[in-house]
């Protein structure tokens, strides 16, 4: 059963909460960042680009930017921008973003139940990154951006989250993307005993986005279990942090392709060979958007096309081999377009399906690519089965909402779990 625990939270000072909690620093241009780090003294930016205060240039992952990621947080911390909490609590969070809301909880996991499946994976990790985050943890201390995991809905959890939230937030606050942010600590023993003893009834968790972050901290775990011999298990690096959203809070969109060039094609003899395997409808200068499964739209030359699929082309009985992501490479950016690894072609890029497909538009016409392709939102379900049978989804098959920001609740690896 899964191990979903309370913890002593350290968070922003309630006054400048709105100020500390930042984007992945992986969403900001250079000119955005340095724009946020010269205007803002309080944002978690800081304790992530250290080197903006000293302009001492360090490397990247290096043991010396480490060790200085480390001295800002534990500045912000002397400074009081930083809060620790007295006793373990759950952190009900909601987000409010373009019209949809998310309720989950902010807690801590098991690096057990990552080794024994109970966390349940869909997504391969790349070594290297697992041990640029391993370092990262082993020298910095904290966990910062919580891991997004996902429960099938437990009406009694639903409860005790409703009721948590009809008391005023401790955090409340809009971010200038026009996301609010709700908070509420919930650490009466009461209340935390029977949330820890209804999620320990809970069989397995699913990632729905951290993969990587997971997979270090379990990686750091067993490394220093190795190193030290005998542990007690309640050590803190035994634990992550995670937010735990029902299942049915959760929002899958579409992940998109956009490529460079027709390798070396003519459009019309793209679409040619296009009509081998799909079903083409040349729909103009209309949006049109996938409206099921095996049907995908397709951007080129100012004019949008639907492709739909030929009968026998799919394996609804693999899991894999159904997922739309699979699909498209199987019949169009393999075979035609020549692209063989999404991971490391630069031909290839990705967008978000919650940008809408007027981006997929926009990186067309701007002349940053040749052609685009919209495919349908991947299903829970779809995703859980992945899972359930161990296997591995297609790079960028996903983007599931909401991200959570950095700094907002964070998790010490120094002190022992009671």
């Amino acid at each position: 059963m899964a191990s979903i625990l309370p913890f002593r939270g350290i968070r922003p000072a309630a006054d400048k909460v709105h100020l500390v909690a930042s984007r992945s620093v992986d969403n900001y241009s250079r000119g955005d960042l340095n724009d946020k780090l010269r205007g803002n003294p309080y944002s978690f930016l800081h304790v992530i680009n250290p080197d903006f205060a000293d302009g001492q240039k360090t490397k990247p992952g290096s043991p010396e930017r480490l060790k200085k990621v480390k001295a800002t947080w534990e500045k912000f911390y002397a400074e009081g921008i930083f809060e620790k909490d007295n006793n373990p609590a759950y952190y009900v969070y909601r987000q409010f973003k373009q019209g949809n809301t998310y309720t989950g909880i902010i807690a801590c996991t098991g690096i057990d139940d990552y080794f024994n499946g109970i966390i349940k994976i869909h997504e391969q990790t790349l070594t290297e990154r697992e041990n640029k985050l391993k370092d990262y943890l082993d020298v910095c201390d904290f966990n910062a951006e919580p891991v997004l995991f996902c429960y099938p809905d437990d009406a009694e959890i639903n409860t005790l989250m409703m009721l948590a939230t009809e008391r005023r937030a401790d955090f409340d606050f809009t971010t200038t993307d026009r996301v609010r942010h709700t908070l509420w600590v919930v650490d009466q023993p009461e209340q935390v005993k029977h949330l820890r003893e209804r999620f320990a009834g809970i069989p397995a968790v699913y990632i729905a986005d951290g993969h990587h972050r997971s997979a270090s901290s379990a990686l750091l775990g067993k490394e220093r279990r190795d190193k030290q011999g005998k542990y007690s298990g309640k050590e803190a690096w035994n634990y992550y942090l995670g937010v735990f959203f029902p299942e049915s809070q959760l929002r899958i969109y579409d992940f998109n392709r956009v490529v460079k060039d027709l390798n070396g094609l003519g459009e019309d003899e793209f679409l040619a060979r296009l009509a081998h395997d799909f079903e083409i409808r040349k729909a103009g200068q209309e949006i049109v958007q996938p409206e099921h499964k095996h049907a995908f739209s397709m951007y080129l030359d100012g004019i949008w096309y639907m492709l739909h699929l030929r009968e026998g082309r799919t394996n609804d009985q693999n899991p894999v081999e159904s997922l739309d992501a699979y699909l498209l490479t199987k019949y169009i950016l393999d075979p035609i377009l020549g692209i063989k690894d999404l991971k490391v072609d630069k031909r290839v890029g990705f967008v978000s399906g919650i940008k809408g497909p007027e981006e997929l538009k926009n990186q067309v016409d701007n002349w940053k690519f040749k052609v685009a392709f919209g495919l349908y939102p991947v299903a829970m379900q779809e995703l859980k089965r992945i899972a359930d049978t161990g296997n591995i989804m297609p790079p960028k098959t996903t983007w599931v909402e909401p991200k959570m920001r950095s700094g907002l609740v964070m998790y010490s690896l120094t002190e022992d779990h009671s």
